[in-house]
């Protein structure tokens, strides 16, 4: 490919990952991020098998693996009624199955992973408050504006800039992100304030009519994260914002009381109203891809928006490794990625939609159909996701040998 190096725009999760494996891959990279400091915000993320397949191809797996936690199960709750629907066992034999365990981290924690690893790498520089606004090509190079009206050339533009992508208005041109009409409210709390017969070790959901709740340990079980969703037809996106207690507890007055305290030890809560985008296979324009979520930006509900965009990462950075050929190497990413990542994103609205928002005989049916599967049905139920990585020809035999 030549000593030019890749433009990334945008330094969150997607970003990095994709220098990290550009770098293992020993292309250079410029990450250019429009925040005045490398940072994410948000709380607790579930990373699946696969989440740490890529891991250990970008080179992050020990570090990603001290600072998960390790859950033993998948719970889902009746909101409605405080009982147990099914758990998912996700010990020995799951592992043994998928080849990497399941683990949740907190968002900030995987973002510092990737960050280190990125600072002290050479092939990696970053840089800060360079919002990329455009882009141009010449057919050998691309040359990016940044938001202060400089300019930088790059052999190819990785758009990893999320659900608001610059990159992804020039490049498909499909407009606003579409509202789902969910608002999710985030909270994180002190381990020693979640009800103690509630500390489980599991990611653990509540189903409820138009609402569910989320909570599972982070940080060494330090803290707990606590996700709780309503579908409320909020009709504009809305990102980070603080709001009271009470506006919280409207959505879940209807649920049982054992599910609702834990909105009640909540604090400092702040609000999401949740976007995607519809699926798409135009992610490339000649030296220009899109990445994450700036080329397939999904709604939470199949915890698989960071595994996919570290997927991506690895995918693309094999791909520009393979051949001299940009063009060429970006049409084969985009060919080995778009219709594994629209099904995440179609089937994370059905999950949303009809699995766990559902009221009435629909519940009661969702109940019985999930009571009746044994471990076996949900692990064959799943092999699509975590056994099947979407990274097939992704590791080279010299990296094979490696592990």
């Amino acid at each position: 490919m030549g000593s030019t190096r890749v433009l990334i725009a945008g330094g969150g999760i997607g970003g990095l990952a994709t220098a990290m494996g550009l770098a293992r891959h020993g292309i250079a990279s410029l990450v250019l991020e429009k925040a005045a400091e490398l940072g994410e915000i948000g709380a607790g993320i579930q990373l699946g098998p696969n989440a740490f397949h890529a891991f250990d191809f970008l080179g992050v797996g020990d570090d990603a693996r001290r600072m998960a936690v390790y859950i033993d199960s998948l719970r889902l709750m009746d909101a409605m009624s405080g009982e147990e629907i099914t758990a998912i066992p996700l010990g020995e034999d799951f592992r043994q199955r998928f080849g990497n365990p399941y683990a949740v981290v907190h968002r900030g924690d995987l973002h510092g992973v990737f960050l280190k690893a990125c600072r002290e790498h050479e092939l990696v520089e970053l840089a800060t408050s360079s919002e990329v606004v455009a882009y141009t090509q010449d057919g050998t190079t691309v040359s990016v504006e940044l938001a202060d009206g400089s300019r930088i050339s790059g052999a190819a533009l990785i758009g990893a800039d999320g659900l608001w992508s610059n990159v992804r208005r020039q490049l498909v041109g499909d407009g606003k992100p579409r509202v789902s009409g969910h608002t999710t409210y985030r909270s994180v709390i002190p381990t020693e304030d979640m009800p103690e017969d509630l500390r489980w070790n599991a990611a653990t959901l509540w189903a409820g009519p138009k609402c569910h709740i989320v909570h599972y340990p982070l940080s060494g079980w330090k803290v707990f994260n606590l996700v709780v969703t309503y579908h409320n037809d909020a009709p504009e996106p809305v990102a980070g914002k603080p709001v009271t207690h009470d506006e919280v507890r409207v959505g879940f007055e209807h649920v049982s009381p054992v599910a609702r305290q834990i909105i009640e030890r909540g604090k400092d809560w702040k609000l999401w109203v949740l976007c995607d985008r519809e699926p798409v296979t135009n992610w490339v324009e000649g030296r220009v891809a899109l990445l994450g979520d700036a080329a397939h930006p999904m709604l939470q509900y199949f915890a698989q928006g960071a595994c996919m965009a570290m997927e991506d990462a690895v995918c693309l950075s094999a791909e520009l490794a393979n051949t001299g050929d940009i063009e060429n190497a970006l049409q084969a990413y985009q060919q080995k990625r778009y219709l594994r990542t629209a099904r995440v994103q179609l089937q994370s609205r059905e999950i949303g939609n009809h699995i766990y928002h559902p009221a009435g005989a629909h519940a009661e049916l969702r109940n019985a159909f999930m009571r009746s599967r044994t471990a076996e049905d949900w692990y064959n139920a799943v092999q699509w996701i975590y056994g099947s990585t979407g990274l097939e020809g992704a590791y080279s035999a010299e990296f094979l040998r490696d592990r």
